[in-house]
């Protein structure tokens, strides 16, 4: 096999930095739309989650509610709207931290929340501060940078690099997950290095601090294997290997390898469940239905389409999931009747 040319790059590499351009460069939420767009009782449910992980923590008086990749902003005002209506002392206790890079995205945020709080924000998770944390995620970790391994018989292991707007092959060791599981003959396989790194630190860090994070995201929990990069510029579907910068990037999230590195570091979990299952189980029926009854005829039909989009199998119900990481004291969260993840 040739050697690599000089100019390529590792996939994850080429992904972190089209990715870096494309949120610093584009307006908000262009190419998609978040849950917490879609209904104003996703941010509300989130909120009301994490004030009864608040409680089962035994009310700390002094609480970080952190979220990662925080969009517009618009599920932690949802969010903190209930919250200070609903739970008042918790309000009283919480920090809020938010996890943005993009100036763009921090001013956005910046102007959703002034009625609230003025947020800490922070390039990473690691630079949250010490003390008993709630962290909220969602569609965070579907856009970390992986890299893609795949096998055939005649050539073994190989990694993907990035030339232009192609794919080359490197000889590689066979990529290792955290669960351990065999990777099949004529594969790919996905790893998210970075991904991992979070469940690295939140695991170690509950089991010291009282902590919960949550994550929704699509992927899957299972031990399946293949090619989830996928791009979307002007809303459609492109390749994502074409005009870096100018589309967002993203993978399916592997939930089995998150979950078990969590597992390893410490932490408890729960999940993955789907999404429907877990907002039902919170309420997103009834919160739409007590919304609609006070609400005009249009504005009900829009709150119920919302709740259906984000809940019903064919639509996000079914393709996102839903994972929590607890310290190893606390019990089961919200949302997760089944207990912990194998």
């Amino acid at each position: 096999m040739p050697p690599l040319p000089p100019e390529a790059e590792r996939l994850d590499v080429f992904m972190a930095r089209a990715n870096a351009r494309y949120y610093a460069t584009h307006p908000l939420l262009s190419d998609f739309i978040t849950a917490p767009e879609i209904s104003q009782v996703f941010g509300e449910l989130l909120g009301a989650w994490a004030a009864m992980v608040w409680v089962s923590m035994g009310r700390p008086n002094r609480i970080i509610l952190a979220e990662a990749g925080p969009g517009r902003g618009t599920l932690m005002a949802d969010a903190l709207r209930l919250i200070s209506k609903q739970v008042p002392a918790f309000a009283q206790s919480l920090e809020v931290h938010l996890i943005e890079t993009s100036p763009l995205m921090r001013k956005a945020q910046q102007a959703a929340l002034a009625r609230y709080t003025h947020p800490t924000w922070h390039d990473t998770l690691e630079s949250l501060p010490d003390g008993p944390m709630i962290l909220l995620a969602n569609e965070f970790l579907d856009a970390l940078p992986i890299r893609q391994f795949e096998h055939n018989p005649k050539n073994g292991w190989q990694e993907r690099y990035v030339q232009g707007a192609l794919f080359c092959l490197a000889p590689c060791p066979p990529p290792v997950l955290p669960d351990g599981r065999t990777l099949e003959d004529n594969s790919v396989v996905e790893v998210c290095e970075p991904a991992l790194a979070v469940a690295q630190m939140l695991g170690q860090r509950f089991c010291h601090t009282p902590g919960a994070a949550l994550f929704l995201d699509y992927g899957h929990s299972s031990s399946l294997t293949g090619d989830s990069l996928q791009a979307l510029r002007h809303a459609r579907p492109a390749h994502p290997l074409e005009a870096a910068g100018e589309a967002d990037l993203t993978a399916h999230v592997d939930f089995t390898a998150f979950a078990a590195q969590a597992q390893q570091a410490g932490a408890q979990t729960y999940g993955a469940v789907t999404q429907g299952t877990f907002l039902r189980a919170l309420g997103l029926m009834e919160r739409t239905e007590q919304l609609a009854t006070h609400a005009s005829e249009e504005d009900a039909a829009m709150l119920r389409s919302g709740a259906q989009r984000l809940a019903a199998p064919e639509k996000m119900g079914h393709l996102f999931r839903v994972l929590a990481l607890t310290s190893p004291t606390l019990p089961a969260p919200p949302g997760f009747m089944k207990g912990p993840a194998a």
